[in-house]
């Protein structure tokens, strides 16, 4: 068993109460889908929300919405090198969900979905989001110049050799026995 109490706590996790007093608490949810990346992150938004309305159409509810934004895939996917990939945390009945599903399947703008079921839902920001805000605030605090093309200062952009002149002739070579 791995000790739990070193210095990354495990992330908290909320288990919502049954939505009836008198019937059990409806399954749990985590649900990515990939969108093609010429779609605009407004008509992604407007996505998320007619699938949101479908869950709550039929019983459930959406209770966290995260944008990871445009990413680049492994492999392409339908012609695609990037996507735009949307986190949903779902609680709803499998019937509800089976709905979103097939509509996204009808869907050309969606590229990929997965669904998972989960014991307990997430209250704080994914891993992908941590990473991005981690990355933010090293931009932020590296204090990028605007001049600065990053890598390792390959370019000699900023090296100023000058002319280097004529070569001069080339010196006679000898050849091994000629004199």
């Amino acid at each position: 068993m791995r000790d739990e109490t070193g210095p990354n706590p495990p992330p908290q996790r909320v288990r919502p109460g049954p939505i009836h007093a008198e019937g059990p608490a409806m399954p749990l949810y985590e649900h990515v889908f990939l969108a093609r990346q010429d779609v605009t992150s407004q008509q992604v938004e407007t996505m998320v929300e007619t699938y949101k309305g479908v869950i709550e159409q039929n019983g459930g509810k959406v209770d966290k919405i995260e944008m990871w934004g445009v990413k680049s895939l492994a492999y392409r996917i339908k012609k695609n090198r990037k996507a735009h990939f949307t986190l949903l945390n779902i609680e709803a009945p499998p019937a509800a969900l089976a709905e979103m599903e097939r509509q996204m399947q009808i869907s050309e703008d969606v590229l990929r979905f997965m669904t998972i079921r989960v014991e307990e839902l997430e209250t704080e920001p994914s891993a992908m989001m941590q990473k991005r805000d981690r990355d933010d605030r090293k931009d932020r605090d590296r204090g990028r110049r605007r001049d600065d093309d990053g890598g390792f200062g390959g370019g000699f952009g900023d090296r100023d050799r000058g002319d280097r002149g004529d070569r001069g002739d080339r010196p006679e070579r000898n050849f091994g026995g000629e004199n």
